[in-house]
């Protein structure tokens, strides 16, 4: 009888080095030009490190050799998919320091301008997230939606993406009754469809299976990160700067702040995110009913010098923005040219989250993280 030896190995020796796998910056699912180098165990997520500046803007920079209104425009192309929403964030930290009356007219047609923004940068986020995770059709769905919004937007300010249109004093153009006509219209078809494509994506069983529990961010991760808006609220904290801040004539308007409640999984994952983002479409809709309702007419540009020159000093101003909190700190020498300015962008701080939401992640739980905080690249870098 052959008497076999009992080998022993050594467990440390058998340990493997971690791969390191570059997504990006040219990888769909990273959103943009985003770079994370990822370290993986076979197919789950050690380390995760993002790599910023594959498109940077020099905006802060270009703002010191321009005036005040040739400013608006490099607004619109750091989020450029809430354009209108920047443009009035910084239109607002110009006419606070200048002391600008803005006629009433003015001030309804910009509240639903940025919501009618906030619904089309949401659709994009529902369709494009839905791709991430495998699915086609919710894409084009909600393109016929969006499609609806870019044209009016195109009738108002000529352009379908970047749009000069909020202007210091009021807005570049007026709105006529049939625009008006065809908004109201609308508005009821979009709200039916926005519960059908809840029921379609956020009810589907792959889709929870693929964001419930998922990418967790608690309350206090999102405190100590600083984030904002959408994801700050899908860890279940009720702040929304047009509730608790209110701004540009909000304090008017009555709407419920949307919050993550656990609902599919556990508080503050993937699918809160979504959630939130879905529910505050219908918080938009309710807000430009109540425009289209209160309308008044009357001028669409207040008085303006031709030359504007804020007195000496320094500002920060911040608005509610589809991704979250966009602020602008204007230092003003009294010329006709911003001393400096600093944009802070909400997108930024959530990228920055993700060495933190990544761990313990399979690779493909880790596309629908970065999905889930709904970043634009043109804003992160500036």
């Amino acid at each position: 009888m052959i008497k076999m030896e009992k080998t022993s190995f050594d467990q440390e020796k058998l340990k493997t080095e971690l791969l390191t796998i570059n997504m990006g910056p040219q990888h769909p699912a990273t959103h943009g030009v985003l770079r994370v180098e990822i370290k993986t165990d076979s197919e789950i997520v050690a380390e995760a490190t993002p790599y910023l500046g594959y498109l940077h803007r020099c905006m802060e920079k270009h703002t010191e050799h321009l005036d005040y209104r040739g400013v608006i425009p490099f607004c619109d192309r750091m989020d450029y998919l809430a354009a209108m929403n920047a443009e009035l964030g910084w239109v607002l930290t110009v006419e606070k320091m200048l002391g600008t009356e803005v006629p009433e007219r003015a001030q309804t047609l910009r509240i639903m301008i940025a919501e009618l923004q906030r619904i089309a940068s949401h659709l994009m986020f529902f369709g494009t997230y839905a791709i991430d995770l495998g699915a086609f059709s919710p894409f084009l769905y909600a393109f016929q939606d969006r499609e609806f919004i870019l044209r009016l937007f195109e009738e108002l300010s000529g352009a379908r993406l970047l749009y000069n249109y909020i202007w210091l004093g009021g807005v570049w153009n007026d709105i006529n009754d049939e625009q008006l006509s065809r908004l109201e219209n609308w508005l009821p078809e979009l709200e039916e469809n926005i519960k059908k494509y809840h029921a379609l994506v956020g009810e589907n069983k792959i889709f929870i299976g693929r964001t419930a529990n998922v990418s967790i961010v608690s309350k206090e991760m999102a405190f100590d990160y600083g984030a904002t808006g959408p994801v700050l609220r899908g860890s279940g904290v009720d702040w929304d700067l047009r509730k608790k801040r209110p701004y540009a004539g909000y304090e008017k308007y009555d709407f419920d702040v949307i919050k993550g409640e656990g609902l599919k999984g556990t508080l503050g994952d993937c699918w809160d995110r979504y959630y939130v983002r879905m529910m505050e479409m219908h918080e938009s809709i309710k807000i430009i009913k109540q425009c289209l309702a209160g309308i008044e007419e009357g001028p669409v540009m207040g008085k303006v010098s031709k030359i504007v020159k804020p007195p000496k000093g320094e500002i920060y101003l911040r608005t509610e923005c589809p991704r979250g909190e966009l602020g602008y700190h204007l230092v003003s020498d009294g010329t006709k040219n911003p001393y400096r300015v600093k944009v802070k962008s909400s997108c930024f701080t959530h990228t920055s989250m993700l060495p933190d939401m990544a761990p313990g992640l399979m690779i493909a739980d880790f596309v629908a993280a970065i999905g889930s905080i709904d970043i634009v690249l043109g804003e992160v870098d500036r």
